[in-house]
């Protein structure tokens, strides 16, 4: 009797192992915690030097942020990219809005403290019916009783890019980004590396 019980056992363990195997491999979730260069579902890997320095987007994030308007169209909501790379300048410009300027804070980011800065990031707003845009978070365009906004955040984080939506600090409907797994520290690093190799 005990003999067979420890043969069940091992039967169980055994059965067990197998599913976790499958739901790894069709998941990726163990790829997933060794390859953080890797953004969540499209698995374009970009090695730094490929970023920085930046002067537009980012090819990969155009090329999603094209998918992006597609596949929102194919849903019955059309959208307008309002930004894309922004140089430190204009990013410097943007934080003062609030603070030395008049109307509200939009951005918690000094020039090169943004992954717009470096072309990985963009902003979008909704087109009405007319083409107008808007930034209605709760419009609901194509009439699924679901919000436009929310509907093409999902699409985008499909297709993965983070949205600003989903940060408890800072949220910023607008704003999707595909970091590659870089942090801004390491950007900037990589920034000030590419600046002193170009000194005489």
């Amino acid at each position: 009797m005990r003999a067979f019980l420890r043969l069940l056992l091992f039967l169980v363990i055994c059965i067990g192992l197998v599913f976790i195997a499958g739901f790894v491999s069709r998941t990726g979730w163990f790829n997933g915690l060794f390859q953080p260069s890797l953004t969540a579902t499209n698995n374009t890997e970009v090695k730094i030097e490929e970023i920085v320095p930046a002067d537009g987007l980012h090819p990969v994030v155009a090329d999603y942020t094209e998918k992006l308007i597609k596949e929102a169209g194919a849903i019955g909501i059309s959208i307008l990219i309002t930004d894309g790379y922004r140089t430190p300048e204009e990013q410097d410009r943007l934080y003062q809005k609030g603070r030395d300027q008049n109307g509200r804070i939009v951005t918690n980011a000094k020039g090169g403290q943004s992954y717009h800065n470096f072309g990985l990031a963009i902003d979008f707003a909704l087109l009405d019916e007319d083409g107008e845009p808007l930034w209605d978070i709760a419009y609901d365009g194509n009439k699924n009783g679901e919000p436009d906004w929310f509907e093409v955040a999902e699409l985008a984080k499909e297709l993965g890019f983070e949205w600003g939506g989903d940060w408890a600090n800072f949220t910023d409907y607008p704003h999707l980004q595909m970091t590659f797994g870089y942090s801004i520290e390491e950007l900037q690093h990589a920034q000030i590396e590419f600046e002193e190799s170009e000194l005489p």
